[in-house]
C-alpha cells in the first residue's frame, strides 16, 4: 500500500514532473510530521537512535502516516543499506535473493535495513523465514502493517521486533503539511478557511491523500477563493478507512459496544453510523445489538432483547436504508436502558462450577423412580411437591448432596432486577425457615 512520501520515479529522460509527495519527502527524522510520540528523544525510536542501538521494528499504523519514510530515514541515520520489498509482490525466490545480497554486504562490513511493506500479507512460513537472518544480524527488519500485529504476525517474529504504533495525522498535522506544500508550490491554495479545513477532513488523517488533494486544487484555474460547497462539488469525499474483516472492524464494533454499555446514546449512534457508512452489513449489527441486550442489560430490562429482535425483524422486512432506522432505535434504547451483567456473571460461575464438580449426582429426593429397584435405593424419597407447600415453596435443596449451596446470581438494585432481588431475598428467608424447621 502506498505510504506518505513514497517516491514515484519518472522514466529516464522523461519530462513528467515529480509528484508533490516526492518533492516534500523529509530529509531528516526531525522533518517528519505527526509522529513526535515515537521520534522525540523520549520516544522509543528517538531513544534507540540516541543509544545507537536500533532493533528490528514493526511499524503499525494507518495509511499515509510515514511508515516508509521513517524506515528510509532510520537506515540513513544508522548507515545501513536500505532495501525495500512489498509482501504483495515478493515470493520465496525473491526473498532468497534479498537475503543472499544482505549476506554479501555483511561480509563486506555493510549492514542492511530490510523494509517490508504490508508484512502481514506474508504467510506463517514466509514470516518464519526472516528469523534466522534477524538472529545472525544479516538484516535489521522493519516491517510496516496497517493491521493489528497481535493478530496478523507470528509470535516468534513479534518476540524479535519492537512494535511501534504510528498515529493518524491530526488536523493540526495536516495544516502543517498544507503550509509546507504551499511553500513548495510558491503560492497559497485558492480556498477559504472552511474549505481548507474540509479538504483536510477529506484526507481522513492520511498525509499522502492530502498531498494528492492539494495537487488537484493547485492545478485549478480559479479567480476567487472556493468555499466548502464549491470544493465539495469539485472533489469527491474520500471513503472512510474501514475493512469489514480487519482491525478497523473490531475497533468500531468495540467502540459501539462500550458506548452502549456506558449509556451514551449519541456516541453509540455515531459509531453505529460510522460502521454503516463503511459498508458494514446491518445484519451483523443487529446480531451484535441483540448480544449487547443479553450481555450488558439482561434482566435489568427484559424488554431490551425484544426491542433488538423486533428491530432486526423490521430490517429484514424493509431492507436498507429504511430498516436501518429500526436498528438505530434499538441502539438508543440499549444505551438508555439500565445495565446489568448479573446473569452473565452467574452463568459463567455456574459453568465453571459444572466443570469443577464433574459428574456429581443430583440428590436422590428429586430423582424419578420408575422402577422398584430405584425406589428401594431411595430415589424420590422425601421429595416435597412445591404446590402442596405453604406459599408454593418447599425450600428443599436441589444441589448435589456433596456440594455446599453456592450463590451465583446476585441482581443489582437497578431496573427490573430490583424486583427480582426482592424475590430472591423472599425465597432465601423462606428457605431458611423451612430448612431450619
Amino acid at each position: 500500500m502506498a505510504d506518505l512520501f513514497d517516491s514515484i520515479t519518472p522514466e529516464p529522460g522523461g519530462t513528467a514532473p515529480r509528484p508533490l509527495a516526492d518533492r516534500l519527502r523529509p530529509k531528516t527524522l526531525a522533518e517528519v510530521i505527526g509522529q513526535d510520540q515515537v521520534l522525540s528523544p523520549e520516544g522509543p525510536l528517538g531513544a534507540m537512535l540516541v543509544a545507537h542501538s536500533l532493533s528490528s521494528l514493526i511499524l503499525w499504523g494507518p495509511p499515509g502516516v510515514g511508515k516508509t519514510t521513517i524506515a528510509r530515514l532510520l537506515a540513513a541515520e544508522t548507515d545501513l543499506t536500505f532495501v525495500q520489498i512489498s509482501a504483495i509482490f515478493t515470493g520465496v525466490p525473491d526473498l532468497k535473493k534479498v537475503f543472499e545480497a544482505a549476506k554479501i554486504r555483511r561480509r563486506n562490513g555493510q549492514g542492511t535495513l530490510l523494509f517490508v511493506d504490508e508484512i502481514h500479507r506474508f504467510n506463517k512460513a514466509q514470516q518464519d523465514g526472516f528469523l534466522p537472518h534477524m538472529e545472525d544480524g544479516t538484516i535489521l527488519l522493519v516491517g510496516a502493517t496497517t493491521e493489528n500485529p497481535s493478530f496478523e504476525l507470528n509470535a516468534a517474529l513479534l518476540s524479535r521486533a519492537q512494535v511501534i504504533i504510528l498515529e493518524r495525522l491530526s488536523l493540526a498535522d495536516l495544516e502543517r503539511l498544507c503550509q509546507r506544500a504551499e511553500m513548495e508550490l510558491g503560492r497559497a491554495l485558492p480556498l477559504t478557511g472552511e474549505a481548507r479545513e474540509a479538504m483536510q477532513e477529506m484526507a481522513d488523517g492520511d498525509g499522502r491523500a492530502l498531498l494528492n488533494l492539494i495537487e488537484q486544487v493547485a492545478a485549478w484555474k480559479v479567480d476567487h477563493h472556493l468555499d466548502r460547497d464549491e470544493l465539495a462539488k469539485r472533489l469527491m469525499r474520500r471513503a472512510a478507512r474501514y475493512d469489514k474483516s480487519g482491525d478497523e472492524h473490531y475497533n468500531l464494533i468495540s467502540a459501539l459496544h462500550k458506548s452502549i454499555r456506558g449509556s451514551d446514546p449519541d456516541a453509540a449512534l455515531y459509531w453505529f453510523a460510522r460502521m454503516l457508512e463503511g459498508g458494514e452489513d446491518p445484519r451483523f449489527l443487529a446480531r451484535r445489538l441483540t448480544r449487547m441486550a443479553v450481555e450488558d442489560i439482561g434482566l435489568a430490562d427484559p424488554q431490551a432483547q425484544e426491542v433488538c429482535l423486533q428491530g432486526w425483524q423490521t430490517y429484514e422486512r424493509l431492507g436498507s436504508p429504511e430498516g436501518e432506522l429500526a436498528l438505530a432505535q434499538a441502539v438508543v434504547y440499549l444505551a438508555l436502558a439500565p445495565k446489568s451483567n448479573a446473569v452473565y456473571v452467574a452463568y459463567k460461575a455456574a459453568r465453571s462450577a459444572a466443570k469443577e464438580t464433574g459428574s456429581l449426582m443430583p440428590p436422590k429426593h428429586i430423582l424419578n423412580a420408575p422402577t422398584r429397584l430405584m425406589k428401594d435405593v431411595g430415589y424420590g424419597a422425601g421429595y416435597a411437591y412445591d404446590h402442596d407447600a405453604e406459599d408454593g415453596f418447599s425450600g428443599q435443596d436441589y444441589f448435589p448432596e456433596a456440594m455446599r449451596r453456592p450463590v451465583y446470581y446476585s441482581p443489582p438494585e437497578r431496573g427490573f432486577e430490583r424486583e427480582l432481588k426482592k424475590r430472591i431475598d423472599y425465597f432465601a428467608k423462606l428457605r431458611g425457615k423451612r430448612q431450619g424447621g
